[in-house]
C-alpha cells in the first residue's frame, strides 16, 4: 500500500512530513549522546549521518512506504514520531519516537503517541498498535503506558543493538483497548 503523510495536530503539537529544513534541528538531537541510549542507531557524529537519514526518509515519502512525522513543538522540529513498520494483512504496527532531551519530561512524545494510535485505528485499519523498548528505558515506558497500551512481556535478548544483547520490553494497545477507554 502506498501511503501520504497528513499533517496531524494535537493540542500542542504539529506531526507532519520533516522536510531539509529540519536538518540542522535533528541533527542537534541525535548527536546527542543521551537522546541515542535507548535507540537502536548510532549517535550521529556529523551532519552528513542526519543527512544521510533524512534522505532515506525522504526517499520513503517518494515511494509511499514511509509513515514518518517530524514532531513540531513551538514552531520548532523536536524529535520524530513513526509507524516503524506496518503489517497490512494482519493489520498491526509497531511506533517508534525520539525526542531532544531539552523537551523530555513534558508529556510531548504521549500526546504525540496517543494521536498517532488514533490515526492507526481510524484511518489506517489497524487492530493492534505495539511499540518496544529496552528493558531500562523507563522513560519509553511511562510513554507506552500513559498512551493506553499495556505491558505483554520481556522480550530476552531479541536484539543485538550497539554491541549487547538487549532484554526489550514489549507494550500494546488493542482497537478493543481503544474503543473501550
Amino acid at each position: 500500500m502506498k501511503y501520504s503523510i497528513p499533517s496531524l495536530k494535537t493540542e500542542r503539537l504539529l506531526l507532519r512530513p520533516i522536510s531539509p529544513q529540519d536538518l540542522e534541528a535533528m541533527f542537534d538531537y541525535a548527536s546527542c549522546e543521551s537522546v541515542a541510549r535507548y535507540v537502536t542507531w548510532q549517535v550521529h557524529t556529523s551532519i552528513e549521518d542526519t543527512r544521510a537519514f533524512m534522505a532515506l526518509i525522504l526517499d520513503g515519502y517518494q515511494q509511499g512506504n514511509h509513515l514518518f512525522w517530524g514532531i513540531e513543538f513551538e514552531q520548532k522540529l523536536v524529535g520524530t514520531i513513526d509507524f516503524v513498520s506496518v503489517n497490512e494483512t494482519h493489520k498491526f504496527a509497531e511506533i517508534g519516537y525520539v525526542l531532544s532531551e531539552a523537551y523530555w519530561n513534558k508529556g510531548i512524545t504521549t500526546e504525540a503517541a496517543k494521536k498517532l494510535i488514533d490515526f492507526g485505528f481510524n484511518e489506517l485499519g489497524l487492530v493492534r498498535i505495539q511499540a518496544r523498548c529496552f528493558e531500562e528505558n523507563i522513560g519509553s515506558q511511562k510513554v507506552m503506558e500513559k498512551s493506553g497500551m499495556l505491558f505483554e512481556g520481556i522480550l530476552r535478548k531479541s536484539m543485538f543493538i550497539k554491541g549487547i544483547h538487549q532484554n526489550v520490553k514489549m507494550y500494546a494497545i488493542t482497537e478493543d483497548d481503544y474503543v473501550g477507554s
